[in-house]
């Protein structure tokens, strides 16, 4: 269960404290949960509370339990996090040694974790690829790369921001059908509209705030709404 108890976060700026997040309170516990909102509105800072990579300046964020600001290692390992741009997350020359990287932790034994790359390759389409140089994939293929890596840790929880932005049509539905697929909770921060309804619950941020917490058509229409407007 992912919540927050009056989470915030600010920042230092010459006027004073500036907002990223006022402070919220959620308990998240549908399987799936879109986030949407403009660009600037906070969405992202809410995203990255959720794994520890940004800290809250006030009130506290638990992952079953788990505090991520105290138990921030623990945390990682249970919450994964997809960024918009997989160049961010590709670190290694090859897609089957930038998958074995993920399970350094995990399998020891060299042999036995190139085995299992090559097995999680295979499952996201990705087979004939294991020895090819990561940048001569395409943007589909290195989303789904990266989505694979992320996923070798095994985690608990996923947070994908905006992981279709700088797609085509045909590699947004691909990786949007392996994101649905998953058995573990998912956290979609998107501006895909279409993809937000195929939530069971949606959040909408504006201005540093959550305004509407709904279901997913109601909040799509809400936010709909606040654009028109």
């Amino acid at each position: 269960m992912i919540e927050l108890h009056e989470a915030a976060v600010s920042v230092q700026a010459p006027g004073g404290e500036l907002p990223l997040l006022h402070p919220t309170t959620l308990s998240l516990t549908e399987h799936r949960v879109a986030v949407i909102g403009s660009n600037g509105s906070g969405k992202s800072t809410l995203a990255r509370l959720l794994n520890g990579l940004v800290e809250p300046t006030s009130g506290r964020v638990t992952i079953d339990g788990l505090d991520t600001v105290e138990d921030g290692p623990r945390v990682r390992r249970a919450v994964g996090f997809v960024f918009t741009n997989p160049d961010a997350q590709l670190v290694m020359p090859t897609c089957a040694e930038d998958i074995a990287l993920s399970l350094r932790r995990t399998i020891k034994d060299k042999k036995v974790r190139r085995a299992r790359a090559l097995e999680i390759l295979a499952e996201v389409g990705l087979a004939d690829k294991a020895d090819t140089t990561v940048h001569a994939l395409s943007g589909g293929q290195k989303q789904m790369l990266a989505l694979a890596g992320v996923l070798a840790t095994e985690p608990r929880v996923l947070v994908a921001d905006e992981p279709t932005t700088l797609l085509d049509l045909r590699n947004t539905q691909i990786v949007a059908d392996r994101l649905f697929s998953l058995d573990q909770q998912l956290v979609l921060v998107t501006h895909d509209l279409d993809l937000a309804q195929r939530c069971d619950r949606a959040l909408v941020v504006d201005d540093a705030r959550i305004v509407c917490d709904a279901a997913p058509h109601e909040a799509v229409a809400f936010y709909r709404s606040l654009v028109g407007a």
